[in-house]
């Protein structure tokens, strides 16, 4: 995703914009780059508990899928602007896992992220994780009060390879 080299980051970029931007990348994502993705989740958590790492992988690759989907098919007509700023910061972080990835399955699966990370936090102003995603411990992505809340947060947020710093969840008090 280039998205730094589409848009112009010296004037005001709207959700549209951007939604537009993201639409293209969806409808290029063709099922063989799912499944690549999906093959990278499977290598990555193979050192996950059993009966987490199942969850796991089944719940991003449906993840994938449905929010490609969702992408694809979002025709609201979102108002206002992006901060370029933050979305530059949270592009410059995506680039750096690229050039970190270890083969095509990663680049796959950062690609496929990417642009879903991209949507949940810039246009729907959503959690990137799923309301229900799971976490070792039990815990959990939940969304109350308006609020997503998210048991990781302040445990991630430092981390420089880390997208949480740029996500609308806040740290779940009861973690």
């Amino acid at each position: 995703m280039e998205l730094s080299e589409e848009l112009d980051f010296s004037r005001n970029i709207s959700k549209i914009d951007l939604l537009n931007f993201l639409k293209r990348e969806a409808n290029s994502i063709h099922m063989s780059v799912i499944m690549m993705a999906t093959a990278f989740l499977r290598e990555d958590a193979k050192y996950m508990q059993a009966g987490y790492r199942e969850d796991y992988i089944q719940n991003f690759s449906k993840a994938f899928i449905t929010r490609i989907k969702d992408i694809k098919e979002d025709n609201e007509l979102y108002e206002g602007f992006i901060d370029t700023n933050k979305l530059q910061e949270f592009l410059e972080v995506i680039d750096k896992q690229r050039k970190e990835a270890q083969d095509d399955k990663e680049i796959c699966f950062l690609h496929i992220a990417s642009i879903i990370a991209t949507y949940t936090t810039f246009i729907r102003e959503e959690s990137i994780h799923p309301v229900g995603t799971k976490f070792p411990g039990g815990l959990q992505i939940k969304y109350e009060d308006g609020k997503y809340l998210c048991p990781v947060k302040d445990k991630q947020k430092e981390n420089p390879s880390a997208l949480c710093r740029f996500c609308v969840s806040v740290q779940d008090a009861n973690v």
